[in-house]
């Protein structure tokens, strides 16, 4: 695989980002570079994104030159089997209140609504990064069949442990907030709990499986 594109943010990171589209083997590369460079003297922070990774300084260096050449000379050596994901279960109640786009789920991919279920909560999931806001699982691993394009007008809050789609991706809301993505149910597992020493429950890299916990009309 190529190295990664390598651009300078200011006096204190460098971005490193790969082509699209984002495939799993493209993310399990950047895991393994993050934790790699969390690992570097002069690297304070690893944020990974979908298909990028922000390398953070812990001052501003006058020759990133030598950081990125770094990167380039360990890309094709990286360890990918270092990284571990756990297997995480996510109880979900469908439909009723928590799931109000069920139905319009159904309606868009000619399903019914009990195929929309079995499909969401028979995928195996992977998260490939943390975002939007804290807790927020970017995943890939929804069935093709399900892409659902997200509101046109935004709703002005969604409960926290929404579950729903957005596009071709699923994803749990961690705390109430505005959001447009078509809600099939809500889970009462804490996405997000800053009282915690790891304060997110899902991380990149962890495979994540939706259970049905009931379904509610």
């Amino acid at each position: 695989m190529q190295p990664p594109q390598i651009h300078p943010l200011g006096d204190s990171a460098l971005l490193c980002s790969l082509p699209a589209p984002a495939t799993l083997a493209q993310q399990q590369r950047i895991w393994a570079l993050a934790e790699l460079a969390d690992s570097w003297e002069e690297v304070s922070e690893v944020v990974p994104g979908m298909n990028n990774l922000t390398l953070i300084t812990r001052r501003p260096v006058s020759d990133l030159a030598t950081l990125a050449q770094r990167i380039t000379q360990h890309w094709p050596k990286l360890n990918l089997q270092q990284h571990a994901g756990r297997t995480v279960e996510i109880p979900v109640v469908y439909g009723g209140s928590g799931g109000p786009d069920l139905e319009n789920v159904a309606r868009h991919t000619g399903l019914s609504v009990d195929e929309v279920i079995a499909r969401h909560s028979g995928g195996d999931y992977v998260v490939y990064f943390i975002g939007f806001m804290p807790g927020f699982a970017y995943m890939g691993g929804l069935a093709p069949e399900l892409a659902t394009p997200r509101h046109t007008t935004p709703r002005v809050t969604i409960p926290a442990g929404s579950v729903g789609i957005g596009g071709e991706q699923t994803g749990i809301y961690p705390m109430a907030s505005p959001g447009g993505w078509q809600l099939l149910g809500r889970t009462s597992l804490k996405l997000f709990d800053p009282s915690q020493e790891a304060p997110t429950l899902l991380r990149p890299g962890d495979r994540v499986r939706f259970t049905v916990e009931r379904v509610e009309s």
